[in-house]
């Protein structure tokens, strides 16, 4: 409180904030405008659409090493020229070192952090018949499909989320595995045939936070990016990412984690998996908040030794 109070008296009265321009971006900056404009009425905050690389080219696939970052990039680019204040970005997007000069000032409550999906004729992957075509970007997703479900023909799929329902409604695919948050942040909760528990489809780390990146030497942002963070969702984030950097990855690499806050403590679970779903490496931890870094290391460290190492390794 003592941040938002310092926020209000501050000269800040201005903020541009950056933004992809798909549907699902725009939708999660608004939010986030809105919430400085609850905290702050009298700020005059502005959305600047800058287009990202990926935004450019739908075409090229989203799991090689080159496309860590792709939705970032521009928009942090845009931040240290000074052409934005703030950048806002779905936090499994974000890599786990950030460009030098910039800092995540908020990390909001998060949304459903489960895994959709999305059929026309079935209301749970048991449904779907054998053979059945899966349209997914992601190879953790297509990592944990294939362990439960090795004869479903896993297909790459790019675009926006309407462009990828409407791939789904012309029949390129029998079904299509998206985030909940983003549908949900878009209205097509009803959409969503089944959300997958925890159990099925470990989610990406950070998947259904955003992220809020100011410049590291910004005090005026930073006190006021301080409103619209949520401590809890911030440090089961933190804890996620701290776990995917000690695995050695990037956003496209077949792990996946969810840390879910309760009281002071967090349960962890996690897993490593080969892309054809044959191998799988699966383990937990519980863990007391103030102790959480160091528990996410042990507990990948763990993972690496049983087996994990050498399925990243030829992820590679």
């Amino acid at each position: 409180m003592e941040n938002i109070r310092r926020a209000k008296e501050s000269s800040v009265c201005s903020v541009a904030i950056g933004t992809r321009g798909s549907a699902l971006a725009l939708a999660q900056t608004s939010w986030i405008k809105e919430q400085i404009l609850r905290w702050f009425p009298d700020t005059d905050v502005v959305l600047k659409i800058i287009k990202t690389s990926a935004d450019r080219d739908t075409t090229a696939s989203l799991r090689s090493a080159s496309s860590v970052g792709v939705f970032v990039k521009e928009l942090e680019n845009a931040l240290l020229a000074g052409d934005i204040d703030i950048a806002v970005h779905s936090m499994k997007d974000v890599p786990t070192r950030l460009a030098d000069g910039l800092r995540i000032a908020a990390v909001p409550e998060r949304e459903d952090a489960r895994d959709a999906l999305i059929a026309p004729h079935a209301q749970s992957l048991a449904e779907l018949p054998s053979g059945s075509r899966i349209g997914t970007g992601s190879v953790r997703r297509q990592a944990q499909l294939l362990a439960l479900r090795p004869d479903f023909r896993i297909l790459d799929i790019r675009g926006n989320v309407d462009t990828r329902l409407k791939k789904l409604q012309d029949g390129e695919y029998d079904a299509v595995v998206l985030a909940c948050a983003g549908l949900r942040r878009l209205g097509l909760e009803g959409r969503i045939s089944a959300p997958l528990d925890f159990g099925t489809m470990l989610p990406a780390p950070g998947q259904g936070a955003l992220a809020v990146e100011i410049r590291a030497n910004d005090p005026k942002m930073e006190t006021l990016s301080a409103a619209l963070n949520h401590e809890p969702t911030a440090m089961a984030v933190a804890a996620e990412r701290c776990f995917l950097q000690r695995m050695g990855g990037g956003c496209n690499i077949p792990v996946a984690i969810y840390a879910r806050p309760e009281a002071t403590a967090l349960q962890i679970d996690a897993l490593a998996a080969s892309p054809d779903g044959r191998q799988m490496v699966r383990d937990s931890a519980r863990t007391d908040i103030r102790g959480a870094e160091e528990a996410v290391q042990r507990l990948a460290d763990r993972m690496l030794e049983r087996g994990a190492r050498a399925i990243l390794d030829n992820c590679r």
